[in-house]
């Protein structure tokens, strides 16, 4: 009987050496075979760079069939093993990711983790509407252009989100963001909310109530100054414009108002336009438009805030970008003739 208890524990520790001896070799194995970049390391192969779309609610053994499938990992079991003894096998996010020859399985799976997906540009010019927005990010794949739009032009969408007006035109702030591929449209917006919210500083607010003007209608202002002109040292001077209008009670006359205001709008305003009644008709409306027209950017939410003092009632393009300023009707009507050659034009002649 002693002898075979004797036997029984030798058997015993024999198979736990052998035991300690496979960890040991499947550990060394598992932390070679982590640190491996995924190209081989040779040296031979040449680098590359591969983007693979893992699709949410595939679960762990999707989502290595789909890194395989893309050449990213090369040996699958190790791979899952190597998940499993870290714990992540189980906190994979789904995404676009980007992966690279120089990353070992265990940066890959860090990357996993973390959620660490690939981002995409989105560049909103200064006085972009929110279709336009819109369309630039469905085209892009990082929105849902409907779903956008739809939730931009939402009246309740808009009042959920503190925003007076009916919509969040003007309030997408004009900027350079980064999004992940097919981004829900309320991250999107959002973001755009929030970086106006960065950029417009409360003094801004208080400066407005001494114009007499709330924040609405600066920002709608400031929309139409956007609209008039490129170029930025005339942005005071054309917002003086409008003032000095809105304080004598004269209408603003403003082109890009009445454009925004049609349908479908061909890229061609004619007198019938003008003289169509809509809300945001400033030839027919006193005052401000009901709402922005476009997405302003700073310089012209700070030149709506702080106008140039002028006498200037009247503006006309030059024909090279720039206008020509006047205080008085004659003087208008003189630079109308001179920078429109004598045309009966319609648009900022008519100012």
């Amino acid at each position: 009987m002693n002898k075979f208890i004797c036997g029984a524990v030798i058997l015993a520790g024999f198979v736990l050496a052998c035991a300690a001896v496979a960890a040991g070799y499947l550990f060394s194995d598992l932390a070679g075979y982590a640190k491996t970049a995924a190209g081989g390391g040779s040296g031979l192969a040449a680098p590359w760079e591969r983007i693979v779309v893992l699709p949410a609610g595939k679960g762990f053994s999707g989502v290595v069939k789909n890194l395989v499938k893309g050449g990213v990992v090369q040996d699958p079991r190790r791979f899952r093993r190597l998940a499993r003894v870290l714990g992540v096998d189980r906190r994979m996010k789904a995404g676009e990711y980007r992966f690279s020859s120089a990353m070992s399985p265990l940066e890959i799976l860090g990357k996993l983790a973390r959620g660490d997906v690939l981002l995409h540009g989105l560049t909103i010019p200064e006085g972009w509407t929110v279709r336009e927005i819109a369309v630039l990010a469905g085209k892009k794949g990082i929105g849902d252009a409907r779903d956008l739009l739809s939730q931009a032009l939402s009246p309740e969408y808009a009042a959920g989100r503190g925003v007076g007006g009916g919509t969040l035109e003007g309030y997408l702030f004009p900027d350079t963001y980064y999004f992940p591929r097919n981004t829900p449209a309320d991250r999107i917006l959002q973001t755009m909310l929030a970086r106006f919210e960065e950029v417009f500083l409360p003094s801004w607010a208080e400066r407005a109530r001494g114009l007499n003007l709330s924040r609405h209608q600066l920002v709608t202002l400031a929309s139409i100054i956007e609209k008039e002109t490129g170029a930025a040292e005339e942005r005071p001077i054309i917002s003086s414009v409008f003032h000095n209008r809105l304080k004598r009670g004269m209408k603003l006359q403003s082109d890009p108002t009445v454009i925004y205001g049609i349908p479908d709008f061909d890229g061609n305003i004619t007198r019938r336009h003008l003289d169509t009644p809509t809300p945001y008709n400033t030839y027919q409306i006193g005052g401000l438009p009901p709402g922005p027209i476009a997405s302003p950017g700073k310089a012209s939410l700070e030149a709506a805030l702080f106008p140039r003092e002028t006498a200037f009632l009247y503006f006309v393009a030059r024909g090279d970008g720039t206008h020509h300023f006047s205080a008085s009707l004659e003087e208008h009507n003189e630079a109308v003739r001179r920078y429109q050659l004598g045309e009966s034009k319609i648009g900022e002649s008519n100012q």
